[in-house]
Parts: C-alpha cells; sequence; structure tokens
C-alpha cells in the first residue's frame, strides 16, 4: 500500500437495516446511534458484503474499464463506515475522481508496483493515470478489502497517511479504482472541498469502538503494532504529552510526532508499549498543547 498525504453505497448516510440471526430484517440503525449497540449493528450491516464486484477492463490493451457498482459501492461504504465512527460527514464520489483513479489502478495493476510518480515508460501510463496516482492512497490489493488496510496502515508508520486522509475535515468528494477480486486499487483523496471543521480527531475515535477494527485487516497488522492516532488542523500536538489509563492504571505508550501534509496539520502516533487493546475504557488525555484534549474510548466487542 502506498499513500499520500456520486454514488453512495447502503449505509453511506442513512439508516442500515440490520438482518437478525433467522434472516430476518433487523432493527433500524439511526445514523447518530453510538451506543454500543448501534455502533455494532452498524458495523456488522456495513460489513455484510465485502465483495469486491467485477472488473470490466483489460492489462493486455491498457483498458481502464470499470469496477462494477457492488465493488464500488461497497468499498465507498466502508470508507463511510470509519468516518462515521469518527463523527464524521459521509463523502459521495464523483464520475471525474472514479475515473482517474480507475486509470491509476490500472497502472498499479499492469506494472506490479506502486508509485506516486510513476514514469511515462511504465505499461498503462496515460495523464489520468498518473493524476490518479499522484493524488491518491494506492493499494496492490482490491478497492474493498484496502479499506481496512488504509485504516489499520501497516508498513506506513512514519506518517499513517492513509487513515489521516480518510479522517481529514477537507475529504470529499473523492474517486475510487479497482482491478478487481485479485487486483490494485486506488482511492483519489487529495485536492477535497470537504469543511468537516473538527478540532481533533482520534483513532481509535471516541465512544463506542468496535473491538473487531482493532485487527480488521486482511493485510495484517493491528492498531497496537501500527499506533493510535491523534490528528488535529487547529492545534500543534507536537507539544503534548499523551497518557492513556485504563481500569485506573495507567498504560505505557509511545508517542511520536507525525509529519504534516498528510490530511492534517499535526499528527502524532501513540503505541502501545507491552499492552494489547481489550473490551473495555480507555481515557485518552493530551495535556501541554494549546488546547487539552481528553476523551474516552469504550472498546465492544461486535462478533455477530
Amino acid at each position: 500500500m502506498g499513500g499520500r498525504g456520486g454514488k453512495a453505497g447502503a449505509g453511506s448516510g442513512g439508516a442500515s437495516a440490520v438482518a437478525g440471526m433467522d434472516g430476518s430484517a433487523g432493527a433500524v440503525v439511526e445514523p447518530g446511534d453510538r451506543s454500543p449497540e448501534g455502533t455494532c449493528a452498524r458495523w456488522n450491516a456495513d460489513r455484510a458484503d465485502m465483495s469486491e464486484g467485477t472488473w470490466s477492463g483489460d492489462i493486455a490493451s491498457c483498458d481502464p474499464g470499470a469496477i462494477s457498482a457492488t465493488g464500488h459501492d461497497n468499498a465507498l461504504r466502508l470508507f463511510n463506515l470509519y468516518r462515521w465512527l469518527g463523527d464524521l460527514p459521509a463523502v459521495t464520489t464523483d464520475a471525474d475522481r472514479d475515473r482517474k483513479a480507475q486509470a491509476c489502478a490500472l497502472l498499479m495493476d499492469a506494472n506490479n508496483d506502486l508509485s506516486h510518480d510513476p514514469p511515462q515508460d511504465w505499461t498503462c501510463w496515460t495523464q489520468d493515470a498518473y493524476d490518479g496516482a499522484s493524488s491518491s492512497n494506492i493499494s496492490s490489493g482490491p478497492g474493498v478489502s484496502s479499506v481496512d488496510g488504509y485504516m489499520l496502515d501497516p508498513g506506513n508508520e512514519d506518517t499513517l497517511g492513509h487513515r489521516r486522509w480518510i479522517l481529514s475535515n477537507s475529504l470529499g468528494p473523492i474517486g475510487l479504482g479497482s482491478t478487481g477480486p485479485m487486483g490494485a486499487s486506488c482511492m483519489q483523496n487529495l485536492n477535497g472541498t470537504g469543511k468537516a471543521g473538527k478540532a481533533w480527531q482520534a483513532w481509535p475515535s471516541p465512544g463506542a469502538f468496535p473491538l473487531q477494527a482493532i485487527h480488521a485487516s486482511r493485510f495484517g497488522g493491528s492498531l497496537d503494532e501500527t499506533g493510535w492516532s491523534l490528528q488535529s488542523d487547529s492545534i500543534d500536538l507536537a507539544a503534548g504529552t499523551v497518557t492513556i489509563t485504563s481500569g485506573g492504571s495507567e498504560l505505557a505508550v509511545t508517542v511520536t510526532e507525525l509529519p504534516g501534509g498528510y490530511g492534517s496539520r499535526y499528527a502524532l502516533s501513540i503505541v502501545p508499549d507491552g499492552w494489547t487493546t481489550a473490551v473495555g475504557t480507555y481515557t485518552v488525555t493530551l495535556s501541554g498543547a494549546s488546547m487539552p484534549v481528553t476523551y474516552d474510548v469504550d472498546i465492544v466487542d461486535c462478533s455477530p
């Protein structure tokens, strides 16, 4: 995976129907229901279909084609699930961004490589593909499963840039491209026009948070390995001190300042040292910065 820093699928902004154990329709989860029950219902409903869809393009003829609606909408729904957990507005896609992201995905797949600055001698190079690659989260995996990978960000611990872009105030609209179940994918995310305006964004986010999101990706890794994170466009986090407590005890963490320009001006990585996240409440406190921050993360088991 690599990253720099429309048409909405089910669950991207409205209520989600949750199937009961007998297959019947279950409760309807309203967008603002962040109770443990509501959070788990949304998590499981939005992940019920993780299929990648089909790709109509062809590498041999450098035809970018398109990813089917199933793959496109499933990926978009996952992006918006994560933004919902972070109390951020849903995003949509638009045709121009989808086109560039699709050309980017073809380029990555055709060359079996990842680059934000692909040279013109790469197979299937086009200006659209270059524009998509230079402004996208990119992945050697397909579009739907790569969303989880972006949020964990294994191998990208020095910036956590994929995650920070997805959780950024400015995100949206985005472009999504994929070359199918065995292919590559791109998420065009730079130069957005979103105006969420949050003072700070944490991951795991405050409130109920699924235990399953700690290690969701088929690419491996967990948030305990890659790091929890705190980002802001307005609060200089560098001078801050971060503590995490749970059950009355302070937990050891390694805190690293991350570079700006990856979806937020300021950011910190917070890596658990000698402990792993489990069901329970964790209080995170930032002190010493221009604005103090304290929040509780309530880890809940969302096993179906």
